[in-house]
């Protein structure tokens, strides 16, 4: 099946839209929750359970997986789906977040002047051509291009692919955020040009950069707009703090083709889906329940539950009444208590069920929601 996006209906409320992105692999709801597999697994859960689950989209990192199996070992499996037996749709990165990440570090260690410290001995070389680095599990120098970044996610199979791009940090001046965007779209120009050589079903996203700069993320909007990409994601820098963030959302996504998805990268908590689902996102995916969940925060619709409270201990019923996961289905929140007391690694599967689940209905609530114009 040829990737397409429908769109259902659109809220009278707000920007709020409900579509159905169509795959090879199936069917995407949107607005959607997207789970965080890094190596192509979800913490804690076999896949078999993920996709019970109804998890409708999971995102893999390129950057990982490209070091560890190795593209060759899942081409040879017959790609990422089979070889992590996965049915239901993927969207793989392009390993560029991982790569400035050991560059930069993140926003929260680049506020506390960490940043710099990041780099001794990962990333050795920044340059037009991509970036060298060093492997951190066996010290090799790699480097990561554009052209190999598609290669590597052409050998996965992915649903949907993200170009190569270069993710500067919060507090970078102007001239250098201006010369890191005009960088990253080359290096998006070099992506599609690579994908649009064997296409293979898979659907290719633009990434939208230009940090907190309104000015800059509209360039990069009319500029990426005017290629023929599948959708358009959200990335690199977006503010330190939920007001930032939402203030340069509103003034970008309506900036992106309507009549294209649009994902929000690394953004998925439960404030944020609140916020930012009437803007007219489509997607959001984080690591934020299943994190959440291997520290004993479990989500019930009326606020969090941390399982080692003393408490829980002697609560017999579900995490919560109508749950209907299997971990509330099946086991008491008393006996959650006990298991994450224990540190047995049952609790973090079990609490990871339950916290995925809640997402899923999370979702479809708000789809549900915005398609009466409630949202």
């Amino acid at each position: 099946m040829a990737f397409r996006f429908e769109l259902l209906h659109q809220s009278t409320l707000s920007r709020a839209r409900v579509g159905r992105i169509h795959t090879s692999h199936g069917i995407i709801d949107t607005p959607n929750f997207v789970a965080v597999g890094t190596n192509g697994t979800i913490k804690g859960l076999d896949n078999e359970t993920v996709d019970a689950i109804g998890l409708q989209l999971m995102f893999c990192n390129t950057y990982h997986l490209l070091l560890q199996p190795g593209t060759e070992v899942v081409r040879q499996a017959g790609g990422l789906h089979r070889f992590i037996n996965r049915k239901l749709p993927i969207i793989t990165d392009s390993g560029g977040f991982q790569v400035f990440s050991l560059a930069y570090g993140s926003v929260a260690d680049e506020l506390k002047s960490r940043g710099a410290k990041k780099s001794e001995g990962h990333v050795l070389k920044i340059n037009e051509e991509g970036v060298w680095f060093r492997s951190y599990r066996d010290g090799r120098k790699v480097l990561l291009t554009p052209e190999s970044s598609i290669a590597a996610q052409k050998a996965f199979g992915a649903d949907i692919i993200i170009p190569f791009d270069e993710l500067p940090p919060y507090h970078i001046d102007e001239g250098k955020l201006r010369r890191s965007l005009e960088r990253t779209h080359r290096w998006e120009k070099r992506s599609l040009d690579e994908h649009l050589k064997s296409p293979n079903g898979q659907a290719i996203y633009a990434v939208v950069h230009g940090g907190v700069d309104q000015e800059l993320r509209r360039q990069s909007c009319r500029f990426l707009s005017d290629l023929p990409f599948d959708g358009y994601a959200i990335g690199g820098s977006v503010g330190k703090n939920k007001e930032e963030m939402s203030a340069m959302l509103k003034d970008a996504v309506p900036r992106l083709p309507e009549e294209k998805p649009n994902h929000l990268l690394g953004i998925g908590d439960l404030q944020s889906l609140d916020a930012l689902v009437p803007l007219g996102i489509d997607t959001f995916d984080s690591s934020y329940p299943t994190r959440a969940a291997r520290h004993g925060f479990l989500l019930t619709w009326n606020g969090g539950i941390k399982a080692e409270k003393a408490e829980c201990a002697a609560q017999f019923g579900p995490i919560e009444e109508g749950c209907h996961c299997t971990t509330c289905q099946n086991f008491s929140l008393a006996y959650l208590h006990h298991l994450f007391k224990a540190r047995e690694l049952t609790a973090y599967a079990l609490a990871t069920v339950h916290n995925l689940t809640f997402m899923v209905e999370k979702m479809r609530r708000m789809r549900e929601a915005i398609a009466q114009n409630r949202i």
